[in-house]
């Protein structure tokens, strides 16, 4: 019995080994036209130390669908690569310096050498990251990459819809996964699927065969809302071709005109298991589809805060309350012209949130202030694009951390209104996010978030608001809808619809 036991056990095979994946994550949304100089290391660094370890496996919707469908495919090592938190500022910053980028991505490097050998790599990307003297920066990652893990291992990238990118990324990686709904409900299902493709790929069940298209459209992002046609058209045809086709992949890139680099515009990427035909096939199609609804996608109009401002009054006056209003063009969230006009028009019940001042929120450290103190200060209107100040006099409702940062302010002034202060660009997404301190939001009928889409989460697609008004900025422009407005170095609007015919459609 004994030898039997001996012998069976001798025949055994060892244990397999893991299935080893390198998890690394650089996201940033450049907005090259902002003001504020450029980004340098210390200001990936503000907020947080870069993720590391398993909290960086828990560090947004992408990262973490990745991690539990991998972990529910099988064996899997997730090898973390250390990853820069997030930029003071977020999108309203600009330019990141070539040092910055340099500094975090060798870290990755250094780290992923290492750790090799790797059967695997996911890279949580955004795509529309800018940076001086690197023209495509995700694919700049992404061929660092490959030069260490050569040319078997498969490289898996996840991306916003705003990303701007080419063929290029696809040169050095073999998928790239995009969400295809702003609000980006669907990030946790790209990181998924990106799990499922790059084991797929190690197991050699899927060569990913890719087709790259630019149709030569350029949109602001309001316009790229996909709960309404044509943007909502276009995702659909997506999914239709991945629904009829086994292992296609198709995702839409609508790019993110606000920054000044050379690959900016929607972008289609199509992979495919060894089927170049059919990827080619799939790519033309939505190039020629994107071309067809090219108008309505690219071309749009709002009303400037005066309007807005009338358009409001007559909803409240209605009684289709609540009314959420979206200031789409303020990238560094300082601009007051809602604010004024709406104080102009007498429309009480208001909560303006937020509004970048940090200079004001200095001044109120400086004196001590807190909840309960009278409030007769300057906010916002420092940059070209904000205006001019706007003087608020009231109350301290509430002066402390909040919203992510050290410190935020709320004041109480006029009929019943509300502003609240942060230290730099923040995007409100839902109204409970205003409850701060004894805050209720319940209590207003009008909300002005700086906000092109995302705000329609929890105000709109919710059902909170009856109401919804987009409002335009006055000059000069910023995060407008006159793209032939903004000072482009690197790109020449000449050859996108609507400011002009691409090269290849003459």
């Amino acid at each position: 019995m004994i030898l039997g036991a001996f012998l069976l056990s001798g025949c055994a095979q060892p244990p397999a080994r893991s299935m080893r994946i390198a998890v690394a994550k650089f996201q940033h949304e450049t907005c090259t036209f902002c003001p504020g100089g450029d980004v340098e290391i210390e200001e990936w660094s503000k907020l947080r130390k870069p993720w590391s370890g398993e909290e960086l496996l828990s560090s947004g919707s992408y990262i973490r669908g990745f991690t539990k469908r991998a972990r529910e495919l099988g064996d899997v090592e997730l090898v973390t690569l250390s990853s820069p938190y997030t930029v003071f500022g977020g999108s309203s910053r600009s330019w990141n310096t070539k040092e910055t980028f340099e500094h975090f991505l060798g870290q990755m490097i250094t780290q992923l050498q290492a750790a090799m050998p790797v059967d695997a790599v996911y890279l949580a990307l955004h795509g529309a990251m800018a940076v001086r003297e690197v023209p495509r920066p995700e694919a700049e990652i992404a061929r660092r990459f490959r030069e260490v893990v050569g040319p078997d291992v498969p490289i898996a990238g996840t991306f916003d819809l705003h990303g701007n990118e080419d063929a290029e990324f696809l040169r050095w990686a073999n998928f790239a996964f995009v969400t295809k709904r702003y609000p980006h409900y669907d990030a946790y299902i790209q990181g998924e699927r990106a799990a499922r493709a790059l084991r797929l790929a190690v197991k050699g069940d899927y060569t990913s065969t890719t087709a790259t298209r630019k149709p030569g459209v350029i949109t602001p992002t309001v316009l790229q809302w996909t709960g309404q046609s044509p943007s909502m058209d276009i995702m659909e045809r997506a999914r239709r071709w991945e629904s009829r086709e086994d292992d296609a992949y198709v995702s839409v890139f609508y790019g993110y005109p606000w920054s000044d680099v050379p690959d900016v515009g929607a972008t289609v990427h199509v992979m495919t298991n060894g089927d170049q035909a059919l990827a080619d096939q799939i790519a033309d199609d939505m190039d020629e589809f994107i071309w067809r609804v090219r108008e309505d996608f690219a071309v749009g109009k709002y009303p400037l805060p005066d309007q807005a401002a009338e358009m409001v009054r007559e909803a409240v006056g209605s009684g289709a309350t609540p009314v959420a209003v979206g200031d789409h063009s303020d990238r560094p969230g300082d601009a007051t012209h809602i604010l004024k006009a709406f104080v102009a028009a007498g429309i009480g019940k208001t909560l303006y949130g937020t509004i970048t001042s940090p200079q004001t929120l200095e001044a109120m450290a400086e004196a001590s202030m807190s909840e309960g103190d009278a409030f007769d200060m300057e906010i916002g209107g420092f940059t070209p694009s904000g205006g001019t100040p706007a003087r608020i006099q009231g109350t301290v409702e509430y002066f402390d951390e909040g919203m992510g940062y050290e410190r935020v302010a709320a004041i109480a002034f006029g009929d019943g209104n509300l502003v609240i202060i942060t230290p730099a660009y923040e995007q409100v997404l839902y109204p409970d996010e205003f409850r701060l301190g004894s805050i209720n939001p319940d209590d207003y009928m009008v909300f002005v978030t700086k906000s092109r889409v995302h705000f329609r989460r929890g105000f709109d697609e919710a059902g909170y608001a009856k109401t919804i008004v987009i409002v335009e900025a006055p000059e000069p422009f910023v995060g407008t809808t006159f793209l032939d407005a903004l000072p482009y170095e690197h790109v020449n609007l000449e050859n996108y619809y609507p400011y002009g015919t691409p090269a290849h459609r003459r």
